[in-house]
């Protein structure tokens, strides 16, 4: 048996199947199985084969009422045996399916993860309050699912839905576990996006961070708006100058790794509410202005993966935090400041306040001379247009950087696509207006997301730096199928397998 083997419990799993009772009074309990589906034929997993045997071929008899099961989707069967009385069947496609080369992700991996949360949410529906998931054959995709489609931000409710628990039918298995992490992860994002601006303070964001990280051992310092003045800060403070609440900016450390390796960076925006400043937005849909700081959100649980897996890495985050309003004080279309790095920058839109905060999070975290260094951001909506939630956008000047992140994309099915950062664009940035570089460049409709990555350049000097423009998939409608409504948490996963292929040394950087 496959299934029992590839999870080293063979004796362990049939004696708890054998004696699995899934229901006792007050308390339903279901079971997710896998089938695949090729040349018309169904083919049960493992797992499923031991239910139908156990159930004298019941399972099987059930499924012929009303046709095969289709890939990611689920149909629940009740009264399979006394031990499975309730099974939600998925259908997980054909089982040759692999990596699929114009797709650029890992098909089967992304089958089980869809149809792992199909059949999880179909038995939550029918109200069951514990699910056992079978790993269909990769139990890290089938935790992911599982875990993904199980959340729910429902912190600010009086009466919360309950959420049911879930574990994998082979007991200790270490790949589900490094599933449930990375899933865990990117619900920690989720669950920052999600909280209302003002719960979620740029205070209270790094308290959140402190009650995440530093139980797992990351160094969370706190600072305030004296240490970024000290630094010069001036384009982040630019920003900060419209609202009442108090700018923070900080800086987290992981060490997996020896201390005198260089560390892997990090450096997430935290805008955790953006009007547009002076520069105001459109009224309409203002309200998902609270998950701007998106790109700090995946950096906190980026390294929350990081930590929880022990990756071997040192890892340093940076995350400035503030609001940008259109207070009396706030900065005037117009404005120039000058930076960390002694760059002067002329400012004619402040709704492109995102690139102002991380040109001095991108300085002062070059002068930590990391190996690599990476930013999120949900900076344009350019790149919405250009990508939609399909994938995010990254520019980067670094070809290795870039084909480690597409690899990690692959995995994780949380995809990539590279975008120009050419001459072209920046010339358009920094050969312009009254300033050393302008914040919207010659062309300000034209390539926006291009001209962005571009300003955010003029305050890198690391080697192998990539630009992870998040804005296309900041929220999900229905584009990913195991994750609900809402805002996203994406890219997580794919930053946190990106940090493991870096710490296996792949790419040699």
């Amino acid at each position: 048996m496959a299934f029992i083997t590839r999870c080293g419990m063979r004796s362990k799993l049939l004696a708890h199947l054998r004696t699995a009772r899934f229901y006792s009074v007050g308390n339903k309990a279901g079971v997710v199985v896998g089938v695949h589906d090729g040349d018309g034929k169904e083919t049960l997993s493992n797992a499923a084969q031991h239910i139908n045997t156990e159930s004298s071929g019941n399972l099987n008899r059930l499924l012929q009422y009303g046709g095969a099961v289709k890939k990611g989707k689920s149909r629940v069967l009740y009264g399979v045996s006394e031990s499975f009385p309730i099974v939600a069947v998925v259908g997980l496609g054909p089982s040759e399916t692999a990596v699929d080369v114009l797709e650029e992700r890992d098909e089967a991996k992304e089958a089980v993860r869809t149809a792992v949360a199909a059949g999880c949410r179909s038995l939550e529906e029918a109200g069951v309050s514990h699910i056992q998931v079978d790993p269909c054959g990769d139990a890290e995709s089938a935790a992911e699912g599982a875990h993904l489609s199980s959340f729910k931000y429902q912190e600010l409710k009086a009466k919360k839905k309950p959420v049911p628990t879930l574990e994998c039918l082979a007991k200790d298995d270490e790949s589900w576990a490094r599933g449930a992490v990375l899933a865990e992860g990117q619900n920690l994002a989720r669950r920052l996006m999600e909280t209302p601006a003002n719960v979620l303070t740029p205070t209270n964001f790094a308290q959140e961070a402190v009650n995440s990280l530093e139980s797992l051992g990351v160094e969370v310092l706190v600072r305030g708006y004296e240490w970024a003045k000290e630094r010069n800060m001036n384009a982040f403070l630019s920003v900060t100058r419209g609202s009442a609440e108090p700018p923070v900016f900080l800086e987290l450390t992981y060490r997996g790794a020896e201390y005198t390796e260089k560390p892997l960076a990090i450096v997430g925006k935290g805008v955790t509410f953006d009007t547009g400043g002076i520069s105001l937005k459109p009224s309409a849909n203002m309200d998902k202005m609270r998950a701007d700081m998106g790109g700090a959100a995946c950096t906190v649980g980026s390294l929350m993966v990081a930590a929880s897996l022990r990756l071997p890495i040192n890892i340093k985050g940076f995350i400035p935090l503030c609001e940008n309003m259109p207070g009396s004080s706030a900065t005037k279309p117009g404005d120039v400041v000058v930076a960390s790095n002694g760059k002067s920058i002329q400012i004619d839109n402040t709704d492109a306040e995102g690139r102002l905060i991380l040109a001095d999070a991108l300085h002062y975290a070059s002068q930590h001379k990391p190996r690599a260094m990476i930013d999120m951001a949900t900076l344009t909506g350019a790149m919405a247009v250009a990508l939609g939630a399909g994938a995010t956008g990254v520019f980067s000047n670094s070809s290795i950087l870039w084909q480690l992140m597409h690899k990690a994309g692959t995995t994780t099915g949380d995809r990539v696509w590279r975008m120009p950062l050419w001459k072209h664009y920046s010339s358009q940035v920094t050969d312009f207006g009254l300033a050393d570089v302008h914040n919207l460049g010659k062309y300000s409709r034209d390539g926006g997301s291009c001209t962005a990555a571009s300003f955010l350049q003029e305050f890198v000097t690391c080697d192998h730096w990539m630009h992870l423009d998040i804005a296309g998939v900041m929220e999900n409608k229905d584009e990913v199928p195991y994750i609900g409504k809402g805002m996203s948490g994406r890219p997580t996963r794919t930053v946190a397998r990106f940090a493991e292929l870096l710490a296996q040394g792949e790419g040699s950087i």
